[in-house]
């Protein structure tokens, strides 16, 4: 019988993509191009025989398409974000999803600047009179941007990128990022970065916001931070709809607290008549455009060639630069870790919503961390996926993606752009804490001086244990995870779903009391576990230590001092109190408990 001969790969492509991309799919691939666009019904029917499909941000593809598509192998993305993708259920398909994001960095800097310059120089307005046939100068005086200051919040790619240009225009250049790697800001020319949101705004002339939609992002400047601000300052928004509260920045423009707004996007788009949105796009001080931070030529054909690139590597087997839902490792290694990634994404998320949360300057930018493997998971192979899965957790709590960007591809860059670094020890013992023993545990630790300068025993000499009593310790049981140290306090409860931590007195009355403020707000509490503090920190024994430098820093910042301790003294004893609840948890409900009797600290965690 003669040879089969094998099919050519089938990519489907649904919408209208540059064809500079296309162009390197064509000669290997089965390429079927579809810029009118497909309906749903229609996507179900062509998935069928389909090994890879391209798509922008029209065309959803959901559980249903994935299922369908039973030789699917990759989903890529043309753009950054995949809210159109159920990234869940491709993982759970063994389906790759890529995409592209950092193909229009360039594109949406450069929109902030023209935004930028367009209010200083009412630019919208001029044209408007200048074509209704009026000459009106005297109505449209500007303001040069030599010489003033600009505010950005959230220095990622493109905050970084509009750091770099407004330099050039002569602008002083101020920021405030909880996440940023001290030592790039000041190497890009940034003259400083403010500890607090709120000391920024009475300063800038000019306020731009680069970071995602996220809860700790919505309506991050509102009535009250508009209220800081000069009278002659302006703001800009090329990153989501929603940073900005558009009913008050609406007051703002309207009333004179603000003199003007560059606007690319809303909250929702095309803005409905009768709301906020709709009255800010026709507002005289308001330059508006609809959502081109990323439509230039330049963006499209660099996105499309990105993600043609990766498809086609990972049809030919190889690794995709990009990856959303990595690691890529064979199937059996993978089985055998997965339970222990889990755990230490969740420890790493854990880690940055409680001990360094948005509203700690230093956040975990510049930080050394040391992940300490016992027991069976001590002799992995490799522990890349590990190590990815931290990064992936430290991260997540402030990515757009939440962290699903994070993979064992790119976490060595993703840690080094934070000035992260990550020390691996396998220390083969079983129980981190000396108390039951367990066959494989794990112990991440935030250490309180650089690497090099000390070594591990003499840190648990001098500090007892741990250095700076930043440390979680975990387990898996069966495929469940849980803590069982959380700093100073000995735990046991799973990291799942909403957390309330609250550190308090010791003392009797205090459980009634926190659940009677989160019953008056109609909190549910789904349970409840009070952890006591650790009797003996356990030193690692006979560990061998392999360090990871994901980082590119070579010092760290000293561990953040307590702030609690004067009060713990004055009481003695204290412990944690661990909640998870159901329900909308506000900042009212975080503020009402921060002043209940005997609470000495809050923190809210989401995992």
């Amino acid at each position: 019988m003669a040879g089969t001969i094998p099919h050519k790969p089938r990519i489907l492509v649904p919408e209208k993509v540059s064809q500079d991309g296309l162009a390197l799919l064509s000669g290997e691939y089965e390429v079927d191009s579809r810029p009118q666009g497909v309906s749903p019904e229609e996507l179900l029917t062509l998935i069928s025989d389909v090994d890879a499909l391209i798509v922008r941000s029209e065309t959803k593809v959901t559980a249903e398409v994935l299922r369908a598509g039973s030789r699917l192998r990759v989903v890529a993305r043309a753009g950054v974000g995949v809210d159109n993708i159920d990234v869940e259920a491709a993982t759970a398909g063994g389906i790759i999803v890529v995409n592209s994001p950092a193909g229009n960095i360039l594109a949406a800097a450069e929109h902030t600047v023209a935004l930028l310059l367009a209010t200083a120089r009412n630019v919208g307005r001029a044209d408007r009179i200048t074509k209704a046939g009026r000459w009106e100068r005297g109505k449209l005086v500007g303001v040069e941007v030599g010489r003033k200051t600009l505010g950005i919040v959230g220095l990622g790619k493109v905050g970084m990128k509009v750091a770099r240009m407004c330099i050039g225009l002569g602008m002083k250049v101020i920021a405030f990022d909880p996440y940023a790697n001290p030592d790039l800001v000041r190497q890009t020319g940034v003259e400083r970065l403010v500890p607090r949101l709120v000391d920024m705004l009475p300063e800038v002339d000019f306020l731009t916001i680069h970071t995602p939609l996220l809860a700790s992002t919505l309506d991050l400047i509102g009535a009250a931070e508009f209220s800081l601000m000069k009278p002659t300052a302006r703001v800009l928004n090329v990153a989501r709809g929603g940073v900005y509260n558009e009913a008050a920045l609406l007051d703002a423009l309207n009333n004179g607290v603000i003199a003007g707004a560059g606007l690319d996007v809303f909250t929702k788009e095309p803005p409905e008549q009768n709301t906020p949105a709709w009255e800010l796009v026709h507002h005289e001080k308001v330059i508006s455009t609809p959502h081109l931070g990323a439509s230039t030529v330049e963006a499209q054909e660099n996105v499309a060639v990105d993600v043609c690139t990766q498809v086609a590597a990972v049809l030919r087997g190889e690794l995709p630069t990009s990856a959303v839902n990595a690691p890529l490792i064979l199937p059996e290694e993978y089985r055998a870790l997965k339970p222990y990634a889990k755990l230490i994404e969740r420890m790493g998320g854990l880690y940055t919503q409680h001990f360094a949360s948005p509203t700690t300057p230093a956040g975990i930018g510049g930080r050394h961390f040391e992940l300490v493997y016992h027991g069976d998971l001590a002799g992995v192979s490799s522990s890349r996926p590990l190590l990815a899965a931290l990064v992936r957790g430290l991260v997540s709590p402030f990515s757009d993606t939440g962290g699903r960007h994070v993979n064992i591809v790119n976490a060595t860059a993703v840690a080094r752009e934070k000035g992260i670094v990550i020390r691996e020890t396998h220390a083969h013992s079983g129980s981190a804490t000396g108390g039951e023993v367990y066959a494989s545990s794990v112990t991440l630790r935030a250490l309180a001086v650089p690497e090099g300068t000390e070594s591990q025993q003499d840190r648990d000499k001098k500090d007892g244990g741990d250095a700076g009593s930043q440390v979680i310790e975990g387990y898996v049981s069966g495929n469940t995870a849980y803590i069982s140290r959380l700093d100073r306090f000995e735990a046991s409860f799973s990291p799942e779903g909403t957390l309330l931590i609250l550190h308090n007195h010791d003392e009797p009355g205090k459980i009634g009391g926190v659940g009677s403020v989160l019953g008056r707000h109609g909190v549910n509490i789904r349970f409840m576990q009070v952890a006591s503090l650790a009797k003996r920190p356990k030193s690692l024994e006979n560990g061998r230590s392999e360090v990871v430098v994901l980082g590119a820093r070579d010092d760290t910042q000293a561990m953040r001092a307590s702030s609690l301790e004067e009060g713990v003294k004055k009481n003695g004893n204290e412990a944690l109190m661990i909640l998870g609840i159901d329900g909308d948890v506000g900042k009212e409900v975080i503020e009402d408990l921060r002043t209940a009797e005997g609470i000495l600290n809050v923190s809210l965690v989401r995992l």
